[in-house]
This record gives C-alpha cells, structure tokens and sequence, in this order.
C-alpha cells in the first residue's frame, strides 16, 4: 500500500464507527463498495484512490464479503485493530438488524407480491451501484490499452470460462505483474 501513514491515529474511533455505521444503513443489495468508496476516498479523504484499488484488491481475494473485508482494512488503516473492530462493528450492526426484522415480517408475510416487487427493485439497484464504482475506478486505474487486456483477461476467466475468482487473480495478477516489472532501459551510446 502507499506510505502514508499520516491518517494513522488521526480519526477517532467513533467518527470511523459513525461513518461505517452510515455506510452499512444506506448501502443496499451488496451497493456497498460504492458507498465505501464514495465515503472514504471522494469525501472524507482518509484514503486515496490507489490505496482504495489495492485494498479493494485484497478484499476480493479473501474469503468473506468484500463489504466487510474492506471495513476491516480500512479501519485497521485509520486505527489499528480497534478501528477494524469499529468499523466492522458499524457495517454490520445496521444490515443485522435491518435483515432480522425483514426475515420475520417475509416469514409472515412471504406470498405478497409487494415484497416480491421490492427485492427485484432493491436487485437492479445493486447492479448499477456496482457498475458506478466499476466506472469510478476503471477512469482511474485503467489509463493504457494494455490495462483493458488485463480487464478483459479477468472477465473473460470468470465469465466465459467459470473459473475460480481466485485462479483469475493469480494468474492474471502473475501475467501483469510479469508485464508491468521494471526493465532495463536501453542505453544508447553518447552521441561523438
């Protein structure tokens, strides 16, 4: 990750709980990487765009939800353990509690159209808060032709040939690494 540490200790621990509190209360149908997102890099600055990709990187190669991996990395970031344990805490308790009361009212209640109707929408929704984020970052992570290649590599791995996420990451993330290593600039000899 980047080498700034600065933000370290600066943000308390119930402004980051408070934050992820708000994020896990307004993000809907796995929206949340774009809340997280907007939140943390575009808002309130405590990680830049890079560090946002890496760690965003890192959540999708770990078991788990990618939601909560990145709260976990974010707080850790902002404040150590206890700020992984905040934000965890507060992208979590919303959703929980919200999901515990839908579970009860859809048992009682499973055979109405409207509930059905709602969760369609809530579906859709989620899909365009996931393709916002995807054209987020693409504008800022995928600035050469070869960048694409990479991205069409990962697509084509997990969509057309279903294989594991994590085969796709490792073997495009060898083949990029291995494309993006440094090389020897070719020395001319001074001109006489």
């Amino acid at each position: 990750m980047s080498g700034d540490t600065g933000a370290k200790n600066e943000v308390g621990l119930a402004e980051i709980f408070g934050a992820f509190l708000v994020i896990g209360a307004t993000s809907f149908g796995g929206g949340a990487m774009a809340y997280l997102r907007h939140s943390l890099v575009d808002t309130r600055r405590w990680i830049d765009d890079p560090t946002f990709v890496q760690m965003l990187a890192m959540s999708q190669s770990l078991p788990g939800l990618n939601s909560t991996n990145m709260a976990v990395l974010a707080g850790d970031r902002l404040r150590g353990t206890l700020g992984a344990a905040a934000a965890i805490c507060g992208l979590c308790l919303p959703g929980g509690l919200i999901m515990f009361v839908i579970g009860t009212l859809h048992h009682q209640h499973a055979e109405r159209a409207f509930a059905a109707a709602m969760l369609h929408g809530v579906a859709a929704t989620a899909v365009g808060l996931v393709m916002a984020v995807a054209v987020q970052l693409g504008r800022k992570v995928v600035s050469r032709i070869d960048d694409l290649a990479f991205v069409a590599l990962a697509v084509i791995g997990v969509n057309l040939l279903h294989l594991s996420v994590l085969v796709v990451l490792a073997v495009v993330g060898a083949l990029a690494i291995w494309w993006y290593r440094p090389r020897a600039e070719l020395q001319q000899p001074p001109a006489q």
